[in-house]
C-alpha cells in the first residue's frame, strides 16, 4: 500500500507538471489571429519577380506586300493565351488587345507610306517578350487628305489601365493631325452608352469612366476631324476587384472564452485523481500511526 500510494503521488506530480508546460502552449496553439493590420504595424507590399514571356505573338493578318487605301485595318494572329498584346507600327503604339484561347484581333490605323507592324506580348509586370515577325504594309491616303496634311492619329502612353470599380478610370490620350474641330466617341466595352466629347485643337486629353463590376475591357476610341478624316484607338482597361476594409466586423471575432474552456478540460479531469491521491496519502498515514501505536502498546 505504500509502495502503491508513492507512486500514485509521483505520477501525478509528473502530470502537473507536464500540464504546467503545455498549458502556455495550448493558449496560444487556441487563441484567435490578430486582425492584420494591427495598429502601429509596418505593411510592405510588392511583386514577386518572374521570367518574360518566352513565347510571344505571330501575325497572321495581314500579309506582307499588301496595300491599304481605306482605314482601319484588321491585324490578327497567335499568341500566349492571358497576355496583353501590343500592337507597333514603325515603333509607334497603335492599340492593345487580351490574347483570349491562344489568338488576338485588333483594328489599328496605319500611316501614309510604309508600315511595319510588329506584335508585341506583355505579362501581368509589364514585360515583354519576342517581337512577332515583321510584316509590311503599305497605304495609299490620297483620296482621304488631298491637301497633303498630316494624317489624323490616336494614342497613349498606356496600353492597359485599371481602376477598381465605382471609382474614376482616367486615361490620357494624344490626338495629333487633321484640322479641328474634332468629334471624340468612346466606346468602354461595358454596354454602358458610347461617350462623345468635342475638342477644339489636337494635343492630349483625358477620358473618364466609372465600371460597376470587375472584369477586362476593350475600349474603341474614334476621332473625327471637319473633314472627314478618323482615326481609331483600340486599348485595354480593367476594373480591379476591390476587398472592403472592413470586410470582417468585430463582432465575427472569436471570444477568448473559447480558449478558458479548453483550459479547463484538463484541469477538470485531473480534479478526481488529485482528490483520489489525497484520500490514499491520508489512508495511508492513518495506517502508519495505528500500527505505530500497536508497536507501543506490545512493548
Amino acid at each position: 500500500m505504500k509502495h502503491f500510494a508513492q507512486k500514485l503521488c509521483v505520477v501525478l506530480v509528473s502530470m502537473l507538471a507536464v500540464f504546467s508546460m503545455v498549458a502556455p502552449n495550448l493558449v496560444r496553439a487556441a487563441a484567435p489571429p490578430p486582425n492584420n493590420p494591427q495598429s502601429g504595424s509596418t505593411g510592405i507590399t510588392g511583386s514577386i519577380g518572374s521570367e518574360p514571356p518566352k513565347q510571344g505573338a505571330t501575325i497572321t493578318t495581314p500579309t506582307n506586300g499588301q496595300t491599304f487605301t481605306n482605314l482601319p485595318i484588321r491585324v490578327s494572329g497567335l499568341c500566349p493565351t492571358g497576355l496583353l498584346v501590343k500592337i507597333f507600327d514603325n515603333n509607334v503604339f497603335m492599340g492593345s488587345v487580351m490574347c483570349v484561347n491562344g489568338s488576338y484581333s485588333i483594328q489599328i490605323d496605319l500611316f501614309s507610306g510604309r508600315n511595319d507592324l510588329v506584335a508585341r506580348v506583355y505579362d501581368a509586370l509589364d514585360q515583354a517578350g519576342p517581337d512577332s515577325n515583321i510584316v509590311t504594309v503599305n497605304f495609299n491616303d490620297s483620296q482621304f487628305n488631298p491637301g497633303g496634311g498630316e494624317l489624323l492619329t490616336l494614342t497613349s502612353d498606356f496600353a492597359r489601365r485599371g481602376a477598381n470599380p465605382s471609382e474614376t478610370l482616367v486615361w490620357p490620350i494624344i490626338l495629333s493631325g487633321g484640322t479641328g474641330p474634332y468629334a471624340i466617341s468612346i466606346d468602354w466595352g461595358d454596354n454602358k452608352p458610347t461617350d462623345l466629347m468635342s475638342l477644339q485643337f489636337p494635343g492630349k486629353f483625358d477620358i473618364k469612366h466609372i465600371y460597376d463590376t470587375a472584369g477586362t475591357y476593350t475600349i474603341t476610341i474614334k476621332a473625327v476631324d471637319k473633314n472627314g478624316l478618323t482615326a481609331y484607338l483600340q486599348l485595354v482597361a480593367t476594373a480591379n476587384g476591390a476587398v472592403s476594409a472592413n470586410a470582417q466586423d468585430d463582432e465575427d471575432t472569436p471570444s477568448i472564452i473559447t480558449v478558458t474552456k479548453v483550459l479547463w478540460l484538463p484541469a477538470a479531469l485531473m480534479l478526481p485523481m488529485i482528490a483520489l491521491s489525497f484520500w490514499l496519502g491520508r489512508r495511508y498515514e492513518l495506517a502508519s500511526l495505528r500500527k505505530h501505536l500497536e508497536n507501543i502498546d506490545a512493548n
